[in-house]
């Protein structure tokens, strides 16, 4: 499967992506032949993580308060517990993300990441599986939760491809190229 020139957004904050959740995907994105672009609240770069610790930064392609879904085919959030609970925060990250959701683009969502979809009120009538203490706050936002390696659900305005924990990535990544 390709992804064609697709343009790919990541959505992160500025502090706090768990790294292998952002370049696992992205680099998946790149072999497809698709474009990825790093989003952020913030120009300059963003700080990866290794769990607690610190790792990698990135450079910053755009942010999120100047962009809208129209520009790109997809959107990828990446988890770790800092990184959604800050993009939960930020109105503009909210609505970029919920913009995707909103137009029937395909949306690909790892660990904690669900937390920016449950702020976007667009998880509603929707099956996902995430970091196992987020399905309470799943559940209380209408979706129905689930413990699957990977799960593609269909039942909505576009697919949305969601996975637990790092350990999910190979079908996680596998499931984002089929339906990106």
């Amino acid at each position: 499967m390709t992804l064609n020139g697709s343009t790919i957004a990541f959505l992160v904050a500025p502090e706090g992506v768990e790294q292998v959740e952002l370049t696992e995907p992205w680099t998946a994105v790149e072999e497809a032949g698709g474009t990825p672009v790093l989003v952020s609240t913030d120009p300059g770069q963003v700080q990866g993580f290794h769990h607690l610790d610190k790792a990698d930064t990135f450079p910053v392609d755009a942010t999120a308060d100047v962009l809208t879904h129209d520009e790109y085919d997809g959107l990828v959030l990446p988890g770790g517990v800092a990184n959604p609970d800050f993009l939960r925060t930020v109105p503009a990250a909210v609505s970029f993300a919920k913009g995707f959701v909103d137009a029937g683009k395909p949306v690909a969502v790892i660990c904690h990441g669900p937390w920016t979809l449950i702020e976007a009120d667009v998880v509603r009538g929707r099956t996902l599986t995430s970091w196992p203490s987020l399905q309470t706050d799943l559940r209380n936002a209408g979706a129905r939760w689930v413990d699957e390696e990977v799960v593609v659900c269909t039942a909505g305005p576009g697919p949305l491809v969601s996975s637990r924990r790092p350990d999910d990535l190979p079908a996680f990544t596998a499931a984002m190229a089929e339906h990106f």
